[in-house]
């Protein structure tokens, strides 16, 4: 494995593939001119199709390292940048006063690093690293809309600025992800700043192939139904669609049932696996499961797939 960056398109594609992450030629294109041009990678779309899965294949491809903010409701520039380690400050205040030291002195030395709790924007454009890390900023709509802000001048100039120490800038630019469900729409301030890409469900050729990748003991007729099977439920008015990752899981889980085939009663019994509402699970259970199988298997024997 090498740490270099990707030299086209196709190397990106070949590269991500070797770590079990089958892209499409149009995410594989915006991932190499992410890294070419040293830009933030937007990346939005349905939960569980690869998005926050592109940063950890990334930081293991290029052998850097990971790190992750999580984004959620009430998220600041405390959680998200830093913060002064109000305690350690007061502890010493305390010991200099009884050491009889200067006020002046005092004033100075407690806004400097040691009491600065470094959190993951400001770790990711520390000068002190060694090498520029993955920046990975997962679910941004969960994060409230003033938030956005605080990450402007990260994404345009990959510094801080802190009133108190002055401006953090990084050495070399991290690589910077980007992920959103679309809960909301992001600000445009924020996507002027990066490269866009929509991440959508696979189509069914690309599904068998990540399957293969991330699931290589499972038959082949197996797979080729699962996928069929959950291309088929994403046509149907769910609250929550399948993603790649539901196939995965679902897949792990007939074969821990030693499951060769699908059948009506070993997809109701594992539907839980597969959707995570009781709704859509009694939409599908039962009569209309085997309903669908049999529409999946009509559908396989039209493209040639032996079903």
């Amino acid at each position: 494995m090498t740490t270099t960056l990707p030299t086209s398109i196709a190397d990106t594609a070949q590269r991500l593939v070797a770590l079990s992450y089958v892209p499409s030629r149009e995410l594989a294109t915006s991932v190499f001119l992410a890294l070419k041009l040293q830009r933030p990678l937007f990346l939005e779309g349905e939960p569980g199709t690869g998005k926050t899965e592109i940063a950890r294949t990334l930081a293991t491809m290029l052998g850097r390292p990971l790190i992750r903010l999580q984004c959620f409701e009430g998220l600041d520039l405390a959680g998200a940048a830093y913060e002064w380690n109000y305690a350690r400050q007061m502890m010493e205040i305390r010991l200099n006063e009884s050491a009889g030291a200067q006020r002046d002195a005092l004033a100075a030395n407690l806004f400097s690093d040691r009491f600065l709790i470094k959190r993951a924007l400001l770790q990711a454009i520390d000068p002190a690293q060694s090498v520029a890390p993955v920046l990975l900023i997962d679910e941004l709509d969960r994060a409230d809309e003033p938030f956005e802000a605080f990450l402007l001048e990260v994404l345009s100039d990959f510094q801080i600025t802190i009133p108190e120490l002055g401006t953090v800038k990084a050495n070399e630019p991290p690589i910077v992800v980007l992920t959103s469900n679309r809960t909301r729409e992001i600000h445009d301030a924020v996507k002027r700043r990066c490269l866009y890409h929509w991440v959508d469900f696979p189509d069914l050729q690309r599904e068998l192939a990540i399957l293969a990748h991330r699931v290589p003991g499972a038959p082949r007729e197996l797979s080729c139904e699962i996928v069929a099977f959950i291309q088929r439920l994403r046509q149907i008015d769910l609250y929550k669609l399948p993603g790649v990752a539901e196939t995965i899981e679902w897949t792990r889980a007939l074969l821990a049932l030693d499951a060769m085939v699908l059948d009506p009663e070993v997809i109701s019994s594992t539907l839980g696996v597969l959707l995570k509402y009781q709704d859509d699970i009694a939409k599908v259970q039962g009569s209309e499961a085997a309903r669908l199988l049999n529409e999946v298997r009509d559908a396989m024997r039209g493209m040639g797939y032996g079903a």
